[in-house]
């Protein structure tokens, strides 16, 4: 199953996908939030869709990010081994952990601002999980029973905010807008085979990532198991499992970034693509 949020900001309606159409199903679940996926609600609501008589949604609505606000955005750092040697990083040994403001969450293809006094926003195409059920000390075998479904993500960086300015990564990954999550979540019986997904992401049409997650250092199962001996993941809580090589940061000679105008598209292998057009920041 394919869970869509459609509406205008803020006004966000539960949704579905089937055969490439898209169907309201407020009228049966109030959202997808930390309640629908703890209730395990996926199941009930297969089984009310398939009774029949949804209204359809045109496509030209707006979506929203594929859940409501989850209690955390939890993010692994480095993890495929060209992303690291394109930063000069060490490759890690453990998980590399670090937060997202949830703050940061918008629709799939709506705009992306680049912050005030932002000289460096970079962009991230990310495999993205979502939790299922509440996670606390799971083992690596137990992990994937803990998965809901998975989601594209864009984990957008302002670079100086993150390495330059001291402190702790967050600072660099939470401005606003900055965690553009959809256009779905698919339900894990759509996906094949979650460790071989390609992974691409174009700048103004220019290819500059083209992974796949064949290359994880560290594979799901064992994410969600390592990240639960830490704290404890909620139903619909996020787990963003790092981006492979081509990153702004790392080109060669010189790095560069995102500027007013410019155009971010981006997609993974079962997961759709989604676009954000790149907008200077003006105050409210």
């Amino acid at each position: 199953m394919k869970l869509i949020r459609f509406g205008a900001e803020g006004q966000e309606k539960p949704g579905v996908i089937i055969n490439d159409t898209w169907y309201d199903v407020s009228h049966l679940v109030n959202d997808y939030n930390e309640a629908f996926f703890a209730d395990d609600a996926i199941n009930q609501l297969q089984k009310d869709i398939e009774k029949g008589g949804l209204s359809e949604v045109a496509k030209t609505t707006r979506l929203g990010a594929a859940m409501a606000r989850p209690s955390k955005l939890v993010c692994v750092g480095l993890n495929y081994i060209d992303h690291a040697k394109e930063t000069d990083a060490e490759i890690p040994t453990e998980p590399i952990l670090f937060f997202k403001a949830t703050s940061a969450i918008v629709g799939p293809n709506d705009n992306v601002i680049i912050p005030k006094n932002s000289k460096k926003t970079d962009w991230e195409v990310e495999l993205a999980l979502v939790i299922g059920k509440k996670a606390s000390y799971v083992s690596e075998e137990d992990a994937l029973n803990h998965v809901a479904g998975y989601v594209l993500h864009n984990d957008y960086s302002e670079r100086e905010f993150q390495i330059e300015r001291n402190g702790q990564w967050v600072k660099g990954k939470s401005c606003d807008t900055f965690a553009p999550l959809g256009p779905f979540i698919a339900t894990p019986d759509e996906i094949e085979d979650v460790h071989n997904l390609r992974l691409w992401l174009t700048v103004n049409g220019n290819k500059v990532q083209d992974g796949n997650t064949a290359n994880l250092i560290f594979n799901i199962p064992f994410l969600v198991s390592y990240i639960s001996q830490f704290m404890t993941l909620l139903p619909g809580d996020v787990i963003t499992t790092g981006t492979p090589a081509g990153v702004g940061l790392g080109m060669k000679p010189e790095p560069w970034y995102l500027n007013e105008g410019d155009v971010v598209e981006l997609g993974i292998d079962g997961l759709g693509s989604s676009k954000q057009h790149v907008k200077a920041y003006t105050k409210q």
